[in-house]
Formats: C-alpha cells, sequence, structure tokens
C-alpha cells in the first residue's frame, strides 16, 4: 500500500475546463493502478487528490487519462499533472498543455527530457515513436505558391490542428480588434466625406484614433532628413541599409553635379557612404486597385514608383514568418516531446501557424488587404516573395553575419544593430546551456536521429533544397546545433519583434510610407506640384485602411508572452530549470541597459528591449 499525492492544473483561457469526467491511471516500472475520482476539471484551478494504491508501482513513466461525455464533448485543456509517491523527496511532473478531446486514452510520459539513444526503458522510444507517427499524420506539408517555402496544408485556421488554434481569448481579441479598426476607418470616411484632399495637411483629418507617441514625432518631422536616415537604421525595416564598396553603375549623374561625384567619391574612401538598393522590385507589376479613369496609369506605373520601405517591409516581415513557419511544422513532424530540442522550442512556435494561415486567407489572399490597397497586391506580391525567396540565405537569419557583410558593425547610431547582437548573443548562452546538458559530445550530436531528421527537414522540405544557401542539412557538433537553434529562437522573437513593432510608428502618418502610390514618379523637378503629389499619394480610403491595420498588426497583443517568460513548465530538472532563469536574468540586466540609454536619446528604440519581444510570432 502506498499513498500518490496528484495535482492536476487546467489552463486559465476561455473554455479551458470541462463538464466531462476525467480518469486518471498511474503507470510505473512495476504496474499501474486506476485512480478513483471524479475529475471535473475547471478553468484556471489546481485540484489535488491524495489515494491509497495497493501495490507499488515502481518509479512513474506515465500518466494516462481518458475524458467520458455521453452527449457532448466538452474538451479540457491540461496544463500539467503531477505526482508524488510514497517516500519521493520530489514530485514526477507530466507535462501537457494540450487539448483532450474524445474518449480515447492520452498517455502522458514523466517529463524529464531525453535523447533516444538515452532510452534504457523501451516503454519511452515506444511512445515517442507512435507519438511522431500521429503527429506526421496531422502536420503534414503544403505548397501555397510555387518557389515559396512550404507551409502548413490548412485553407483556413478551422483547418489546423486544435493545440495550434488561437485560444479563444486571442481569437475573440484579434477579430473585435479587426471590427473595432472598421468602425474607426467609417467614422474617418465619414468626418471627411465633405472634406478637401488636395494638401498633405488633409492627412491631419484622419490622424486620430490609435496612435502612438513616437508616430506623432514621426508626423511633425517626417520631412527632416535625420528623421529619414534614422528609419534604415532603426524603423520598421532596418535590414535595407549597407555601407557602400563601389558607386552603383546604375548611378548616373547628370552634367554639373561633377562637385557631388567628387563627394560621393570621397565619403566612399572614407567609409561613410551607404545605400539602399531596390533592385529586388525592379520590374515587379503593379496591382490596380481602382476603376477607370486611373486604372491605365496604375497599370503602367511600376512598384519601384511606390514608398520602398514599405514593400521591403513586406519582404522582411513575410520572410520572417514563413521561415518561422518551417520551422514550428518541422519541430511538429520531427521532434517527439520527449526531446529536448522539442522543449526548448516549443514556447517559440505558439499561435505561428494560425497567424500565417490567417495572413495567406486574409492579408496577402486574392481579394485580401494587399490586393485593395498595396501597389504590390494583385500578384505582384507574390512575385516579390519568390525574389526575396531566392536570396534568403542562411548568413541573413544570423545578426551577426548579416550585420558584417552589410558593413554595420560598430556605428553608434545603430541601434538595431547593437540591440540585436546583445540579444543575440544572451540567445546563444541560454541555448548553449540546455545544449550541453544533452549533448556532451560531438559525436552525440551526429548520433541523434531525430534531431538529424529535423535539421534535413527544415532545409530540404520546408525551405525547398536551401542547403546552397547556406543552410545545414545535418548537424557535425555542438557548435554548429547551437548557432542554428539561436537562429530559430532569435527569428520566431527578436527578429520578428523588430520588424513588426515599428509598423504603428512610422507607418500611421501615411505621407511618410503609403501603402500604394497611384501616379508614375515626375521626371523633372518641373513637373512637381501639389496636385501631382496628391494625386499620388492615397486616397482617403486606402490611407484610412493603411492606419487600421498598421494598428492591427503592430499593436501590442494582450495575451502576450514576454521573450522567455513563458508559463509552461517543459524541463522538469533543476539544471535546465536554472539555465532558463540566467536567461531571464540577462534578459532583465539587457532591459535596464536599453532603458537608461534610450532615456538619454530623442528617438528611443524600444522594438528590442526583451519585455517589447513576443516569445513566438504570434501577429
Amino acid at each position: 500500500m502506498g499513498r500518490y499525492r496528484i495535482r492536476v492544473a487546467t489552463g486559465a483561457w476561455l473554455f479551458s475546463g470541462s463538464h466531462n469526467r476525467v480518469q486518471l491511471w498511474l503507470v510505473g516500472a512495476c504496474g499501474e493502478a486506476e485512480l478513483q475520482l471524479q475529475l471535473r476539471p475547471a478553468r484556471g484551478q489546481e485540484e489535488e487528490f491524495d489515494r491509497d494504491v495497493p501495490k507499488d508501482l515502481g518509479p512513474l513513466q506515465f500518466v494516462k487519462l481518458r475524458k467520458h461525455h455521453s452527449l457532448v464533448d466538452d474538451a479540457w485543456f491540461c496544463d500539467l499533472i503531477t505526482v508524488r509517491g510514497p517516500g519521493a523527496c520530489e514530485e514526477a511532473a507530466f507535462p501537457c498543455y494540450r487539448w483532450v478531446q474524445g474518449q480515447g486514452v492520452l498517455s502522458l510520459p514523466e517529463g524529464t527530457a531525453r535523447l533516444a539513444g538515452d532510452n534504457a526503458l523501451d516503454v519511452f522510444q515506444k511512445h515517442r515513436e507512435k507519438e511522431l507517427k500521429e503527429r506526421q499524420k496531422l502536420y503534414c506539408w503544403d505548397t501555397w505558391k510555387e518557389g515559396l517555402p512550404l507551409t502548413i496544408a490548412a485553407g483556413c485556421q478551422d483547418d489546423l490542428p486544435p493545440n495550434m488554434r488561437f485560444h479563444e481569448d486571442k481569437r475573440l481579441d484579434f477579430e473585435w480588434a479587426l471590427k473595432a479598426g472598421a468602425l474607426e476607418m467609417v467614422l474617418k470616411r465619414v468626418y471627411t466625406l465633405l472634406s478637401s484632399w488636395d494638401r498633405l495637411e488633409d492627412f491631419d483629418q484622419i490622424f486620430w484614433g490609435q496612435k502612438s507617441a513616437l508616430a506623432e514625432k514621426v508626423h511633425q518631422r517626417w520631412r527632416d532628413d535625420e528623421l529619414f536616415g534614422h528609419q534604415f537604421l532603426n524603423g520598421a525595416n532596418p535590414m535595407l541599409l549597407r555601407r557602400s564598396t563601389s558607386l552603383p553603375s546604375r548611378l548616373v549623374l547628370p552634367p554639373g553635379l561633377e562637385a557631388l561625384g567628387a563627394q560621393l567619391d570621397r565619403e566612399l574612401q572614407n567609409g561613410s557612404l551607404f545605400e539602399a538598393d531596390f533592385i529586388l522590385l525592379d520590374g515587379i507589376p503593379a496591382n490596380v486597385i481602382r476603376d477607370p479613369p486611373l486604372a491605365w496609369l496604375l497599370a503602367k506605373a511600376w512598384v519601384r514608383n511606390a514608398d520602398f520601405q514599405l514593400h521591403q517591409l513586406q519582404y522582411h516581415l513575410l520572410n520572417t514568418h514563413l521561415v518561422a513557419e518551417v520551422i514550428a511544422v518541422a519541430t511538429m513532424r520531427r521532434l517527439p516531446g520527449l526531446h529536448p530540442v522539442f522543449k526548448l522550442l516549443i514556447p517559440h512556435i505558439r499561435y505561428t501557424m494560425e497567424i500565417n494561415t490567417r495572413a495567406r486567407s486574409q492579408l496577402i489572399s486574392e481579394g485580401g488587404i494587399f490586393d485593395k490597397a498595396v501597389s504590390t497586391g494583385g500578384g505582384g506580391h507574390v512575385q516579390l516573395l519568390r525574389r526575396a525567396m531566392a536570396q534568403l540565405t542562411y548568413h541573413s537569419l544570423c545578426p551577426p553575419d548579416n550585420l558584417a557583410d552589410r558593413g554595420l558593425l560598430g556605428i553608434p547610431s545603430a541601434l538595431y544593430a547593437h540591440d540585436a547582437l546583445r540579444l543575440w548573443g544572451i540567445t546563444a548562452r541560454y541555448v548553449e546551456g540546455i545544449v550541453h546538458l544533452f549533448y556532451h559530445r560531438d559525436d552525440i550530436v551526429r548520433g541523434d536521429p531525430e534531431l538529424q531528421a529535423w535539421c534535413r527537414e527544415i532545409t530540404e522540405v520546408g525551405l525547398c533544397q536551401a542547403q546552397d544557401r547556406g543552410f545545414p542539412v545535418s548537424f557535425q557538433s555542438q557548435k554548429q546545433l547551437c548557432h542554428f537553434l539561436t537562429m530559430c529562437v532569435f527569428t520566431c522573437t527578436a527578429q520578428h519583434g523588430a520588424i513588426n513593432q515599428g509598423q504603428l510608428d512610422w507607418y500611421a502618418w501615411v505621407p511618410n510610407a503609403p501603402c500604394t502610390m497611384r501616379m508614375p514618379p515626375p521626371t523633372t523637378k518641373e513637373d512637381v506640384t501639389m496636385t501631382t503629389v496628391m494625386g499620388s499619394l492615397p486616397d482617403v480610403r486606402q490611407a484610412c485602411l493603411q492606419m487600421t491595420i498598421t494598428w492591427h498588426l503592430g499593436r501590442r497583443q494582450p495575451d502576450m508572452v514576454p521573450l522567455g517568460h513563458h508559463k509552461e513548465k517543459y524541463f522538469s530538472s533543476p539544471k535546465a530549470k536554472a539555465v532558463l532563469n540566467q536567461f531571464q536574468t540577462d534578459l532583465e540586466d539587457l532591459e535596464r541597459e536599453i532603458t537608461a540609454r534610450n532615456e538619454q536619446l530623442d528617438l528611443p528604440y524600444d522594438y528590442l528591449k526583451p519585455s517589447h519581444i513576443e516569445n513566438s510570432v504570434t501577429i
């Protein structure tokens, strides 16, 4: 006879609890026992039970559970089950963090992370093999557009596996925010119905509602050269600027500008000349947004006539989303729940599949937001993505390499570069701490079949044979594995934050970064009049839509989880917990550094402040 203390924790999300009865078994090395419980889990509650078991179960291996229902299958979101056996010094943890549906038996293994070769007990190996077979049927690859990375096979969010869906709180906020934005857009349209729209100051008529303090500064100073340059280093798209090594061959100065040419040569020799090359956009067909009589102008206009920063942002933002989704799908298909890399990555893929699926079905789909308001819509954005993905390299996703390649190291005013390198270093130390707990030598890395299959799945399948662009197809050392995992975590967290958060700040004032330009550019200064400018900038409807969407995508999410502060307890060992605690401490130190620095700046840079970085791509 032995007494066991069982604690069952239910998620805090809406509808996490269940009115259905839950049945539990304890499974040990020496046998199993059903617990006579009348458990009906309640949202956000942790229920505790003491039960006597008539036989010695030995070391606990699994908790099995089954949810019974008569009329309604009331899904239950189980967080964690812990058990303390007779004479045990510590609780055994059985992480779940998923929906329990139907009436099948779900087996939760004891949560200590294990490599495939570490399984002295065959039951764990059989469990992980069964788990992966089931997941590979549930998480399937699909081709959204030829020439782009593969995606999860889901036509809309309802097709996704339940555990990849938004929780109800997130779904309600996301959809109500869209409705609130649509209402504000209607009010602005009504407000401007009888007003003129022929001066830049007329954009003030819609510059109210949801905006930020920095957006107001942009509104006041958007024509300043200093602010213009600042955006390339620290704005919503800091990924374009690079130090010039030669003058572009396409740069042909007209007669009379010899002095300017000499000055450019001097700046080039001094290493102080920088360039933003938009050749990627050359020849991308523009979108036809309005019906004739302007349609013929739009059809002849090219995207490079529009504001380039916004379109480059689209390219980098979608690159980040697509890479994050490849990481997410490959992780679910190739790494079992007991694998330490799975436990390391699972907090960083939360909601990624749903937000990307919504983007494909609502934002960049045929008839979506891009087609309605953005000059790369109507198919141009797909061509742009194909070009961008053809240029995506492993180096481009790793700040130490990317910033060195672009010549941006050591520039005091490059705040993105400084903070990205600091975050990369902190993330790398965290990753190394976890990896070295399980991979003591390089040969253990090479001999992990699950890890190697995951690597191949990302490079050869998800990224469509990206080994020619530097992505690995195998891991040969601890160092190589740590570098790749650091890239994965950084891409899904800090990099996404750096290019997502700035949308509201820099694009709310539409003239600073218009979503479309409605006329070809003038060829002489004499052709530039206010009529030309206002005829080129977005009209009221397009401008209102831009403000609404940038607010919706750039605002802080109410259920935001800051980097490194997920509540799920995937790792149970004290050493792994200590590594996570040190990661959190390092992030807090960086937070204080950035706060102190920003207090001295006229234009503070907050996008890589750890408390502002979400733990995964959720928007």
